[in-house]
């Protein structure tokens, strides 16, 4: 029997009683290091504010090649601004995936000197509400990145800040993407999000639009992923997997193409990243609760991001 992917409750975090936020970090932690995903419920992000984010990524997406294609920026390996379709691939797959979006990430502070992450683009003289609405959204999903980040800390034996003190000032991107209709040009092969792991340390994704989100389980079988309007999925990914030598898995997953060739889908997932310095050698207290031989690669995270962007297409 096919199972489904576990749920955790965020209330739980929030309770007063030490036994319910010890369940938290347990749940969240085994899951991670079950499956390498779950759903998150009660998570407190407004229903209102994800619907509107969507109603503006829909007037974005609507406007016409030439005026998306204006806000590329291959320069910055697409970490910022529009991704037209068709760029991306995943890792190991020539076919490219059938899939537009716009990327966005942590604001540049006014004074200091400028973050190693770019700064933010906005289509305003285009869709005026954009940049408000996802910037409102984006500090909501980080603030909850970063009470998960914590939790797994917590799980590993860590101190409680020790993986979002990493991702503080991170290159953290909250990409907003449309899948449109299946046309009958669409190149052999090709689907919406072709199977791949996620590079970074823990992704936090809006609930979309429409089914299609599928998981691999042990086993090589597909778990289906159905539509909660309600939760927000999290998964680990590559980063995470590296740093704690395998202990935290970085699950493979696809978005498969829909039944009806005319559905489009929306979805926004929140790929939060270390800053380019960090670390991610295989930790010593979890290579030795793995076996005791590093399985992954010493190397530090902007390194780790540029090998994957290549890989990718997006560099």
């Amino acid at each position: 029997m096919v199972r489904s992917i576990p749920t955790v409750d965020f209330r739980l975090a929030s309770s007063n009683e030490e036994d319910d936020k010890a369940l938290f970090v347990k749940q969240v932690g085994d899951a991670l290091k079950d499956i390498g995903f779950f759903a998150l419920v009660n998570h407190g992000i407004p229903r209102s504010l994800i619907d509107e984010t969507y109603r503006q990524c829909d007037a974005f997406f609507e406007l016409d090649e030439a005026t998306k294609r204006r806000y590329l920026r291959p320069e910055i390996a697409h970490q910022r601004g529009y991704t037209a379709f068709g760029v991306e691939h995943a890792k190991d797959n020539p076919a490219p995936d059938l899939k537009e979006f716009w990327q966005a990430g942590r604001v540049h502070p006014e004074q200091g000197p400028a973050p190693s992450y770019p700064a933010n683009i906005w289509p305003t003289e285009h869709v005026q509400g954009f940049q408000p609405t996802a910037e409102r959204l984006y500090a909501g999903m980080e603030s909850l990145a970063e009470r998960l980040l914590e939790a797994c800390s917590t799980y590993l034996g860590q101190d409680t800040n020790w993986l979002s003190d990493m991702a503080r000032e991170g290159n953290t991107i909250m990409r907003m993407i449309h899948y449109p209709p299946l046309g009958e040009d669409t190149p052999e092969g090709a689907v919406r999000s072709a199977a791949h792991e996620d590079i970074n340390f823990i992704t936090l994704l809006v609930t979309a639009t429409a089914d299609g989100l599928e998981v691999m389980d042990h086993d090589g079988t597909w778990i289906s992923v159905q539509g909660d309007q309600d939760a927000i999925i999290v998964d680990s990914g590559d980063m995470l997997q590296n740093l704690t030598n395998g202990l935290f898995k970085s699950t493979t997953h696809r978005v498969v193409n829909p039944k009806e060739a005319n559905t489009r889908r929306y979805s926004m997932p929140m790929f939060v990243h270390p800053r380019n310095e960090v670390d991610l050698t295989p930790h010593p207290h979890f290579v030795a609760m793995t076996g005791g031989t590093p399985q992954y690669p010493s190397i530090n995270a902007g390194d780790y991001l540029h090998q994957r962007l290549k890989e990718i297409g997006l560099i």
